[in-house]
């Protein structure tokens, strides 16, 4: 299953989510996979949720967690096409999750749900053409973004990702 590798993204949101002070601040990981992002908000103070669709991948990533010593994460599985949270988080948290252009249409909604007045949604991408469609719909409808280029990987030049920080 794609959610059990540690993507280049995850590791670009983990160092972005690391330069942002974030104790006490509650925070929503969607598709978490291995958990590297809300693993290092946790670390750092954060109240966590982390979701997944895939019952393997959400129990790699709360392995992943007890492995680094962090057990204040809260862990659920969860389809955003059935998506049923309501509660309001200071950041959104998203790794490699923009790939589906077909899945757009049901993060949107999370977004504009799901992320509390003054917050921030964190998206990681590898500067796929796809993912493009989505952040250019929010930005038309009056969202904010701005985006950090991470580059992460041991060989040079190593994998070249964005990390897109979207307020309303």
């Amino acid at each position: 299953p794609y959610g059990i590798v540690l993507w280049p993204g995850a590791i670009a949101l983990a160092h972005e989510i690391a330069s942002r002070p974030v104790t006490g601040l509650r925070i929503l990981e969607v598709g978490a996979g291995a958990g590297l992002p809300g693993i290092v908000a946790a670390t750092l103070g954060a109240r966590v949720v982390q979701t997944d669709r895939q019952e393997f991948a959400l129990s790699v990533c709360q392995k992943n967690a007890e492995r680094n010593g962090v057990r204040t994460i809260e862990h659920r599985v969860a389809d955003w096409t059935l998506w049923e949270d309501t509660a309001q988080y200071d950041y959104i948290l998203g790794a490699d999750v923009l790939y589906a252009t077909a899945m757009h249409e049901h993060l949107r909604p999370i977004f504009d749900t799901n992320l509390a007045p003054g917050g921030t949604v964190l998206l990681s991408d590898p500067f796929r053409t796809e993912s493009f469609a989505l952040l250019e719909a929010m930005q038309a409808d009056g969202w904010r973004i701005a985006m950090n280029k991470w580059t992460v990987g041991m060989t040079s030049p190593g994998r070249a990702v964005g990390v897109y920080s979207l307020t309303r």
